[in-house]
């Protein structure tokens, strides 16, 4: 996956609480395995109109937001039935960072291993950062994974905390499948070690 270390973009303010997943991306949309094509439909049932239109009250579908690369919502984002889709359809649009008060566990998780950072930050914090927001494509918000601070529009630094591990995971694009080829050579001689001692066993498919 791509490496998160500092995002500059512009921010697209979501002042709701409990976003869950069927918000995110509805379950009719989950038929597919592909982790491309969903951010068509990221948002659908708040994006479009029964006729299929763009609904134009919804803030994806203004400018500058189209282009948006950060969320900013309230509480208990992401919560509601377990979708690894829902990370797969923000990272599509073009989503690398969520902020808000509190996420839900599991999409906090899937968050991470998709490569988009779920920030956590005190609820006075989020309703700044959406005002800041609401001035538009000048008002860009920068987070700094490396140096673990968001940076408002007018200067200001807020710290952020973030796991040491996932944090490393995130600046070296690693997800699950990187973090075992990092082993690559101890598991290539695990394996000519085996067929040595063990010849008799079954060679395991590469």
């Amino acid at each position: 996956m791509d490496k998160f270390t500092t995002l500059t973009g512009i921010a697209a303010p979501m002042p709701m609480q409990n976003i869950d997943t069927d918000k995110v991306i509805p379950a009719r949309f989950l038929k597919t395995i592909k982790r491309t094509g969903l951010g068509v439909h990221l948002f659908d049932a708040m994006r479009y109109l029964n006729d299929g239109s763009e609904n134009p009250d919804f803030v994806l579908n203004q400018e500058p937001y189209r282009k948006a690369e950060i969320i900013i919502a309230y509480e208990n984002f992401g919560c509601g039935s377990s979708r690894e889709h829902a990370p797969w359809a923000l990272l599509d649009f073009g989503i690398r960072c969520v902020i808000a008060p509190d996420f839900a566990d599991i999409f906090f998780n899937n968050s991470f291993k998709n490569g988009i950072l779920p920030l956590r930050l005190p609820r006075a914090v989020c309703e700044k950062l959406i005002e800041d927001s609401k001035l538009g494509g000048n008002a860009r918000v920068t987070v700094d994974l490396e140096r673990q601070v968001v940076v408002r529009p007018n200067g200001e630094e807020i710290p952020f905390e973030v796991d040491p591990f996932r944090k490393h995971l995130l600046l070296n694009g690693l997800d699950d499948i990187g973090q075992t080829l990092q082993h690559g050579q101890a598991i290539d001689g695990y394996e000519t070690g085996r067929k040595q001692s063990q010849p008799w066993l079954p060679t395991i498919a590469a």
